[in-house]
């Protein structure tokens, strides 16, 4: 009997205290990357625009089944995919002809991106685009999702087989990276004169950025690491870098020219060849986003009360938020000079700043247990697929067994559970979190009716450049602080520290592509508050790329490049996108909120080449 007890096992609370510390740690790796950005846009909300969190309770909630799903989802790609990726990619060199090394490369590219957390916000987009001020934005959005997702795996695909080939013949990054911008900016410059193809610039550029997130970046790399230790090409500390910048490129192209095909076959919404059905949109459906009609706005205007009737009679002066208009009177010009004659003037209560009461701490639309049941059908549909994949290329093509097979079906496990909870928690808590402080951050300098509410609000700041530029400062410090917060962006400062022998510091590079990303995400802001075409803000930076590229070294061309992946992570993804989407929604003339998240791409890497020549030139003055 005392044998058998002392094999029963180290009991719950034991284990408890055995898996504590472990749990811990990762838990707070996750809330290093989140606290920030969560903490800023409450703060934000809650201060600066005088506004409640409308759904807290379901937004706090999603926002902790985000963080323990990201701990679970990271853990799992390092226990079961990517241990995959670097065996197979350490294998197919010895015992494949580069075309099956190609082919499986290309399916790995497309897999991963349908395994992209982000890639659900990107599908979900297209219910805030008006399709007849875009119907083929709108069409890519809802009739062609599907398309959409494939045609941005597919670029995904060639651009981690042209990464591969990159390894295999040692190609500088130079000769790859300098035509394929001439040829976007190309693109984007023909695209931008025709009415119908210039509204889907932001989404495909945007669709870079949705990319390089923490399923094709890791599990690419791995691939191309293990590729480059058989072909010897990994005594160059840059081997590793350029496949995550050929993987936000290619995906641009790709939805370019998927958006080409369907404007010259006229089959988008409107079009003479379109097949879907028209819808009618009501003007006043869109109440829980923000949004009223112009006849609910007047029904929340009340009038004056008997004792504020009577302080005018003693004062004489109009409250602070009347409405003076002169009814019934005859207006004649005398003497150059426009004369109201016996005018009625009636003062009434103009358009109401207060909000309405009663917050909802949970939205009533949303079920439960229906999110809960599709967030796990998507997290089956994206990761067992891709894990097939590569069982498959190790015991078919391979003829290897995977050591380790129970650790790697518990990794496995672990990406399921942890993109079911990550999905979930996107849908109850980043989406409405960033969609209704994008859709709030107007109020600084214009009257809108609040995220959630039904009466006007604002401009709290100031209806002209003010409260614009409060707007602005706000995406400044929202990208500056949430980069920092970025646990990859330290993975990245402490390799370039190493390749350049100390001479790039981890802070300086820090610093750097924080700075860059903050600027990116403010032009992202100005670009819908002063109604700015995308091409202005993107052909010019990435033109000046092209001169920095030309002129700087091999090392500091492949971590510039590859620095604007750190800028897209898990989180900031998802929350730039709806953030963008919300603002979009709320801003007269603008169509939608694309294109924030490119200017945030190219700005750090702007930041970091620049950076990266003043280093270069002091180094050199030093040494001489």
């Amino acid at each position: 009997m005392n044998s058998n007890n002392s094999r029963s096992g180290i009991g719950g609370y034991n284990a408890f205290r055995v898996l504590q510390p472990y749990v811990r740690k990762k838990l707070t790796e996750q809330i290093k990357g989140v606290w920030f950005i969560v903490i800023y846009l409450f703060v934000f909300q809650l201060i600066v625009l005088n506004l409640p969190i409308v759904y807290a309770t379901m937004i706090a909630i999603g926002l902790l089944l985000v963080i323990v799903g990201l701990m679970f989802f990271m853990d799992g790609l390092r226990l079961g995919l990517m241990p995959l990726g670097e065996i197979i990619g350490s294998q197919l060199p010895v015992k494949a002809p580069i075309v099956v090394i190609l082919a499986i490369a290309f399916i790995l590219g497309i897999g991963a991106t349908f395994a992209e957390p982000a890639i659900a916000v990107l599908k979900a987009a297209g219910s805030g685009v008006t399709p007849e001020k875009a119907p083929l934005l709108y069409s890519l959005l809802n009739d062609f999702s599907g398309a959409l997702v494939l045609c941005v795996g597919v670029g995904v695909g060639f651009a981690v087989v042209l990464g591969i080939l990159r390894f295999f013949y040692q190609w500088s990054l130079k000769i790859l990276v300098i035509p394929f911008i001439v040829l976007l900016s190309s693109l984007t410059w023909w695209m931008s004169g025709n009415d119908i193809l210039q509204p889907i610039l932001g989404l495909a550029w945007d669709c870079g950025a949705v990319t390089t997130g923490p399923v094709t970046v890791p599990l690419v790399l791995a691939l191309g690491m293990g590729v480059c230790r058989i072909v010897g090409n990994l005594d160059s500390a840059n081997s590793g870098f350029g496949i995550v910048t050929l993987a936000s490129l290619f995906p641009i192209v790709a939805v370019m020219l998927l958006g080409i095909y369907h404007f010259k076959a006229e089959d988008y919404y409107g079009a003479a060849n379109y097949k879907g059905e028209i819808v009618e949109i009501s003007t006043a459906s869109a109440g829980s986003a923000g949004s009223i009609s112009e006849s609910d706005k007047s029904q929340t205007i009340k009038g004056y009360t008997a004792g504020e009737f009577i302080e005018y009679l003693k004062t004489r002066k109009p409250p602070a938020d009347a409405e003076i208009t002169y009814q019934g009177d005859r207006v004649e010009l005398v003497d150059g000079k426009i004369v109201l004659l016996n005018p009625e003037v009636v003062i009434s209560r103009g358009r109401s700043i207060s909000v309405i009461e009663g917050i909802d701490h949970w939205d009533e639309k949303s079920n439960l247990l229906a999110e809960a049941r599709n967030a796990v059908l998507a997290s089956l549909q994206a990761i067992l697929p891709l894990c097939l994949f590569l069982f498959f290329v190790l015991r078919i093509v391979l003829r290897e067994k995977a050591s380790r097979s129970q650790d790697l079906l518990l990794g496995i496990a672990m990406a399921v559970i942890g993109m079911a909870f990550f999905s979930l928690g996107i849908t109850l808590g980043l989406t409405p979190l960033g969609s209704q402080v994008g859709h709030n951050v107007p109020s600084t300098f214009a009257e809108i009716v609040p995220w959630g509410h039904n009466t006007l609000q604002g401009p709290t700041i100031g209806s002209g450049d003010v409260g614009k530029l409060v707007a602005i400062l706000f995406a400044f410090f929202l990208g500056y602080g949430a980069t920092l917060a970025e646990p990859a962006l330290n993975a990245l400062g402490d390799t370039v520290e190493r390749i350049t022998v100390g001479a790039f510091k981890k802070k300086l590079l820090m610093q750097a592509v924080a700075l860059g990303v903050g600027f990116g995400i403010a032009a992202g802001i100005a670009k819908m508050v002063y109604d700015l075409p995308l091409h202005w803000l993107l052909i010019p930076p990435y033109l000046f790329l092209i001169f920095l590229t030309t002129i700087s070294s091999e090392e500091f061309v492949n971590f510039g490049w590859d620095s604007a992946g750190v800028t897209t992570g898990p989180i900031t993804v998802p929350l730039v996108l709806a953030m963008g989407l919300g603002i979009g929604g709320v801003v007269p003339n603008v169509l939608d909120g694309f294109g924030i998240l490119a200017l945030a791409s190219v700005g750090p890497i702007l930041t970091v080449l620049t950076v990266g020549l003043i280093v270069k030139y002091a180094t050199t003055n030093a040494n001489g």
